[in-house]
Parts: structure tokens; C-alpha cells; sequence
């Protein structure tokens, strides 16, 4: 320990023959000196051969050491340049220790202790480890650091590995929020749900995919009437679609079809989930058709992606282009496209979707085989339950 100053120790001299020695003075099991020399010095000046004294057993000499640098440095006004000495004393007994390790045992920052580490590394007074022990006892690498820059010629590469690794962990990330995703969704109960939808059953889903059988007014029953699609199935209200909701968990996503667009983001709020894209059906009609509408033809149709929680969007580079062709089928049916990509992006979630029978549905799709389920009969009564 640095000595104290001569005005340091007069000042404690006449602190002692004031109120005596107020901090005892501490020893190990063998009588020797851990923390006080200096206490103990005054008292045998000034004759005194009592004082309080307090016995530490079972340290080892590297603790001694330790915890008397501890306590010099908590108590005592030492200078910048004392404190460092004693950290890079430490360092020098205990190299392999953590810079965290050190700096509990001396009750300083280990943002000091690392930045002593890495001078005296460098110029050689301790050694550079690859391992180091920590706190509890347990080794610990440390990380490897490019003390250089790679030639000219070596850049592409170095470049080409660090995309790699980010890739890497970026799946690694996905994958923990899609399996956490759906861990919570099988300890969710969506019962409530499925009693007022008439249905029984419990089972809460991280991804929902709807269409719902929207109430379309037209301006001539005469005119108009055939394309209603009251002509087709039975449909829903625009309020009564807003009041159905649907059994999604905390985390999940939701893939809505939707008649226009601005209904369409009522729905997906008043359902619970936050608006994040889309993706857009181009209708291929066969000959000069071109679809119905007022303002334009209707040629296109949006299929509305909302997300509720921290859900996962899809891997960078996996996710399909936002417009794709395809031919129109019957009244109201979709293409299974848009469903094989919902469930390629998201192959191990449970899927629900909302106002289709599995019967309806041609051999070979991927709903039949996948982890999908289905609710309801394009009905505006909601009946049945998932299959």
C-alpha cells in the first residue's frame, strides 16, 4: 500500500487520542496484519496495548492482498495515479482473473481494471490470455479481436463472411421468435372466442388467415344482382365482421382479404392487430374481361398483412414480391398461391383460417398436408369449429 502522507498520518494520530481507534483493525487466523499497520503503529507510540480488532480466516494470500487493496481504496483519498497502482498490482498477482473478477474484489469500475489490462497487455507487463476466470469460478474466452485490415484482394471475402454471419444470426433470431410465437399461442385460451362464435373449442393461433364474406350493396338489382355475392353465399355486415374478431394469440399475424381498402383497415384494427403491408392478387380474366368497379376496374385485389406482439416479418430474402398474377376461379376463391407462401414463411406455426371448409379445398393443397385449420362455412352465422 502507498504510505500515508505525514499530514495524513498526524491527522489520524490525533483522531486516535481523541475518540480512539473507531475501525478495528484486521487480522488473519495467524495474527497477522490485514488492514491497520498504520492504526496499529499509533496506538504502540502512545503506549496503548489495546485496541479493536477483527480476524478474517479462510482467505488465501491472493484475497489478503485483495481485500486489503479494497479497503485502502474505498477509504482512503488516494490519487489517481495511487489507485491505478494498485489496480495494476492485482493484475500483476492475478492475470488470469476477469477484469470483472478483479474489480468486485477491489470495488472499483472494471471499465478501469480493462483498461489497465489492455496497457499493460500491450506493453508486456502481464500476459495476453485467451481465457480468463470470472467471479464464479468458471473460464471464460476471451473474444478474438482483427488487430489488422485484410489486404485489398481479401476484402471481397472478408465482406462475403460477415454477410454470412449476419445471415446467420438473423435466422437464428427468427427462429426464436417464431418457436417463442408459437410456445405462447399454445398456452393461450381463446375460448371466450369460439363460444360467442357458436363453436366449440379453445386453441388460440399465431397466424390468421381470413376472408371475409363481405355484404357488397349494388346500384341495380337488375343490373347488379348477379354479381352479388349474396347470390353466392351468405354474407356479413360490415359491423358484424368488425364484431366477430378472431382467435388469435398475444403474438401472431393476420392475412385479411379485403373488398376496399379503407373497411379493410378497420377490420385489422377493430381485430387488435397493427397494419404492416400487403400483398396484391393481379386478376387474370379470361378474354377481354376486366373485372367490375366505379372508379376503375376492379383487376386487382389486396391481401392486408397485420401483426400483433413482436411477431417475426420473413427473412430478408425470403419474403415474395408484393403483386402477382393469377387467374380468376369461381366467386370469392382465392388463389392457394398466397396461402402456399403463408405457409412456407411460417412452416411450424399452427394456421387458422377463417370462412373456409377443408372440403372445399382441391387435392393436393398445401392446406390439406400443412398445420392449418378451419372455421366456418362462408357463412354470416359463424357455426361449425376448427378442424
Amino acid at each position: 500500500m502507498p504510505p500515508l502522507s505525514p499530514e495524513d498520518y498526524a491527522a489520524l494520530e490525533a483522531d486516535i487520542v481523541k475518540n480512539g481507534v473507531l475501525v478495528p483493525v484486521e487480522y488473519d487466523e495467524h495474527g497477522n496484519i490485514l488492514d491497520g499497520h498504520n492504526r496499529v503503529a499509533i496506538c504502540e507510540s502512545l503506549g496503548l496495548v489495546d485496541w479493536p480488532r477483527f480476524v478474517r480466516k479462510g482467505l488465501s494470500e491472493d484475497e489478503k492482498r485483495a481485500h486489503a487493496r479494497s479497503l485502502n481504496l474505498a477509504r482512503r483519498h488516494l490519487s489517481s495515479a495511487q489507485k491505478r497502482d494498485l489496480i495494476e498490482s492485482q493484475l500483476r498477482e492475478t492475470p488470469s482473473l476477469s477484469s470483472r473478477a478483479i474489480a468486485e474484489r477491489l470495488k472499483v469500475d472494471h471499465k478501469t481494471v480493462s483498461s489497465a489490462r489492455d496497457r499493460m497487455a500491450a506493453t508486456g507487463e502481464i500476459p495476453q490470455l485467451e481465457k480468463t476466470v470470472g467471479a464464479d469460478g468458471r473460464e471464460r474466452r476471451k473474444p478474438i479481436r482483427t488487430m489488422f485490415m485484410p489486404e485489398k484482394a481479401n476484402i471481397p471475402e472478408l465482406k462475403r463472411v460477415s454477410k454470412e454471419i449476419r445471415a446467420s444470426e438473423q435466422r437464428e433470431r427468427h427462429a426464436v421468435r417464431s418457436d417463442l410465437a408459437t410456445q405462447i399461442a399454445a398456452r393461450q385460451d381463446a375460448s371466450p372466442w369460439w363460444r360467442l362464435a357458436g363453436a366449440n373449442g379453445g386453441k388460440a393461433y399465431p397466424v390468421i388467415y381470413a376472408d371475409p364474406p363481405h355484404r357488397f350493396e349494388t346500384y341495380s338489382a337488375i343490373t347488379g344482382g348477379e354479381k352479388s355475392a349474396d347470390n353466392h353465399y351468405p354474407t356479413m355486415s360490415l359491423d358484424d365482421i368488425l364484431a366477430l374478431g378472431c382467435p388469435a394469440a398475444s403474438i401472431s399475424a393476420l392475412f385479411l382479404w379485403v373488398t376496399d381498402l379503407g373497411n379493410g383497415i378497420r377490420i385489422m384494427q377493430s381485430w387488435g392487430f397493427v397494419f404492416k403491408s400487403f400483398w396484391a392478387w393481379k386478376k387474370i380474366y379470361p378474354g377481354e374481361q376486366t373485372g367490375t368497379g366505379y372508379w376503375s376496374f376492379d383487376n386487382c385485389e389486396l391481401l392486408l398483412i397485420g401483426t400483433r406482439g413482436d411477431f417475426p416479418a420473413p427473412l430478408q430474402g425470403t419474403q415474395p414480391i408484393k403483386c402477382t398474377d393469377h387467374p380468376v376461379g369461381r366467386h370469392s376463391q382465392k388463389p392457394a398461391w398466397f396461402a402456399e407462401q403463408i405457409d412456407r414463411l411460417y412452416p411450424d406455426m399452427p394456421k387458422l383460417e377463417m370462412f373456409q371448409r377443408r372440403e372445399s379445398l382441391a387435392e393436393g393443397d398445401i392446406r390439406l398436408a400443412g398445420q392449418w385449420d378451419f372455421w366456418g362455412n362462408q357463412a354470416g352465422r359463424p357455426e361449425g369449429e376448427a378442424a
